[in-house]
């Protein structure tokens, strides 16, 4: 069972706990972290915020240490996928993302990595951390070095694990749409719903691509403050992320083809319909035209006087125009 947020905590955090040697969690107030720090027991304090205020900001710098350029960057919200080394501490900035009424909101987690301490401080859209820290809980045990490093990982591995679903919807809402594109008649909103698919998968592949970069670098030695073996687990979080990439990238040419397609064949229905005008027309054009000859006022045309001039002239109408319906028939035009 999660435990249960402290009521003295301001609304903005989360959760603030120490975790021992051993990973057993304790809770702890914002003015408790400058004493558990203070004694070198092996533990580290995990704090995680949602959307704070400066004042919280500002306790926690105090408390950690924190750079004030990466206290700026987490204030401020909108920042690119970044990997920052501040001394013997990270400053990491991911975006993040999560499906809502069907629609894909994007967001932005700010992570503080120090040798005894762990900060998350999340932006907009978002889901909340606490399988990571009940994950964490579980397995302390079972790690060699169950300290920050670890606790990054485990963030990082859920943030791309929640990626997953959403690529899954992806591709099935593609899957429709092409059953959509093939469809006898056509519908606007068809093109539309492939531009608003394909406008979310570009803006998915913007918060996934720079995660590559980002847990390259964590997977490789950085100075003691990532554990070997956290690294080898960074190094499974970067498969799944080029997994998720190459996904991505494959479900966009594949948009890009139906909308392609699409376009081809709305233009060769309209070409159809053309062709269908233009036999018409052609049809009806030979007995206008014969019909203009008669219509003209004219004395001295021999066929005029005959008997049968009238019946023969219909069925020479009628004849030209059985003709000429035959050879567009054949010709698919009509």
């Amino acid at each position: 069972m999660p435990a249960m947020k402290d009521p003295t905590l301001p609304q903005c955090v989360v959760n603030c706990a120490a975790y021992g040697r051993d990973g057993t969690r304790r809770d702890i107030g914002i003015d408790a972290i400058s004493d558990v720090l203070a004694v070198d027991d092996g533990s580290f304090v995990w704090v995680g915020l949602y959307e704070p205020d400066e004042g919280i900001l500002a306790k926690l710098q105090e408390e950690f240490g924190l750079h004030d350029l990466a206290v700026e960057d987490a204030r401020n919200a909108h920042q690119r996928p970044k990997l920052e080394a501040y001394g013997n501490s990270l400053f990491v900035v991911v975006h993040t993302a999560q499906s809502v009424d069907s629609h894909i909101r994007f967001g932005e987690t700010h992570v503080f990595v120090g040798p005894r301490y762990l900060v998350t401080v999340r932006h907009g859209a978002s889901t909340s951390y606490a399988p990571a820290r009940a994950r964490f809980e579980r397995e302390a045990p079972e790690l060699e070095h169950p300290g920050p490093g670890a606790a990054l990982y485990m963030v990082l591995d859920l943030i791309v694990d929640n990626f997953l679903p959403i690529v899954q919807e992806f591709s099935q809402d593609l899957n429709e749409l092409e059953q959509d594109v093939f469809a006898e008649e056509f519908r606007r909103d068809t093109v539309r719903q492939l531009y608003d698919l394909k406008r979310e998968l570009t803006r998915l592949r913007m918060a996934v691509t720079p995660l590559q970069d980002i847990l390259g670098q964590l997977a490789r030695p950085r100075g003691g403050l990532i554990d070997e073996e956290s690294r080898l687990y960074f190094r499974d979080v970067l498969d799944h992320v080029v997994r998720i990439n190459e996904t991505t990238d494959t479900l966009r040419e594949m948009l890009t083809a139906a909308m392609s397609v699409n376009l081809s064949l709305v233009t060769i229905h309209q070409g159809e319909v053309v062709k269908r005008l233009a036999g018409w027309a052609a049809l009806l054009a030979a007995p206008t035209l014969i019909a203009s000859w008669y219509g003209m006022n004219f004395e001295h045309m021999p066929e005029l006087h005959g008997r049968y001039a009238y019946p023969v002239m219909i069925g020479a109408t009628a004849l030209v125009c059985a003709v000429l319906y035959g050879f567009l028939r054949r010709a698919k035009w009509l």
